[in-house]
């Protein structure tokens, strides 16, 4: 008995005296970051900006991968499975941490038990557009007309199980609306189906928004985060606007490691990403792509998962979406 907790004993020390030489020499070679999306995507373009940033700071090279399709799952498969050693990474938003699970019956991955959060790059606030033919410029009169109207208005999203047919149907629900979902193949589409009045009311970053507000073509009503945007801070939260307590569903572009993967590396990786995201250069990118930089601890990401999990478990429940 003593002998085999002795050996026990040497074995924890030993891993222990492994994962801190692994955090120390970390990175040794190049790591891959999955992106679950395709090039030219707002994940993907923050990625690269980040990546660059990593490579200079680290020595090494960080290499963009896209793994685009189903909702990112085939991207958390390969990296769930990849060794834990920091190498394999994760490009990761509320899709695949908590979208995901409360969409599919069963999933080839679980966001809890198989990753390890690292830190939040940053996230993007949404602003609730309507096109000009709507006869309001509020959301409370948004609200006003389309209760007198059921049925009457739509809204374009990004897709069925997007964040912006959610969070649409999160207000629709808590308000009793009744506004017609036209789902599209991300907001490339949805924006110009709003631009050209296809739809009523659509769901953007404010960069694909900007230069139409200022020509008249659409109008911004609230926006969907906890508090106003630095962006364009005359315009009120949804929260505020439509008396919603606790409404925020702002993408979240985070990046997530194998379970298992040596503290170590994590909080290498963590302070890393966070001195990626507050570079000057990197928040002026950002802010010109709408971004808001975070650069936040494994634990607060953690925290935030958990949170996320339990929100979007709700808001898919009030949509009634189901994806298989």
């Amino acid at each position: 008995m003593l002998r085999n907790f002795l050996l026990s004993v040497c074995a924890l020390v030993s891993a222990a005296q492994y994962g801190a030489a692994a955090a120390q020499d970390y990175p040794a070679k190049p790591v891959r970051m999955v992106v679950p999306y395709a090039a030219g995507g707002l994940p993907d373009t923050m990625t690269r900006i980040i990546a660059q940033r990593l490579s200079d700071s680290f020595g090494q090279q960080f290499v963009i991968e896209n793994r685009a399709g189903a909702g990112g799952i085939a991207a958390c498969e390969l990296v769930a499975k990849a060794a834990a050693d920091g190498y394999t990474l994760l490009i990761a938003d509320v899709a695949q941490t908590a979208i995901n699970p409360a969409l599919y019956a069963k999933l080839p991955y679980d966001p809890i038990r198989d990753f390890t959060p690292v830190s939040i790059i940053g996230t993007s606030a949404q602003f609730l557009a309507a096109h000009p033919s709507v006869p309001v410029t509020t959301l409370t009169g948004l609200i006003a007309f389309a209760k007198a109207r059921p049925g009457e208005l739509s809204y374009g999203s990004g897709g069925t199980g997007s964040l912006h047919h959610l969070s649409m149907e999160v207000l629709k629900s808590a308000r009793g609306l009744n506004i017609v979902h036209v789902p599209y193949k991300g907001t490339a589409q949805s924006v110009p189906a709003l631009i050209s009045g296809e739809v009523a009311l659509a769901f953007s970053a404010l960069p694909s928004l900007a230069g139409h507000v200022k020509a008249g073509r659409v109008k911004l009503l609230a926006v969907n985060t906890m508090k106003r945007s630095a962006q364009a801070p005359e315009v009120p939260t949804i929260a505020e606007a439509a008396g919603i307590p606790d409404f925020d569903y702002p993408p979240e572009i985070g990046v997530l490691a194998p379970a298992g993967t040596p503290p170590g590396v994590i909080g290498r990786l963590a302070s890393g990403i966070a001195g990626a995201a507050r570079h000057p250069d990197t928040v002026q990118r950002f802010t010109t792509l709408g971004i808001d930089p975070v650069g936040n601890s494994p634990a607060e990401y953690a925290a935030q998962i958990k949170i996320d999990i339990e929100k979007y478990a709700k808001a898919v429940k009030v949509s009634g979406a189901r994806a298989d």
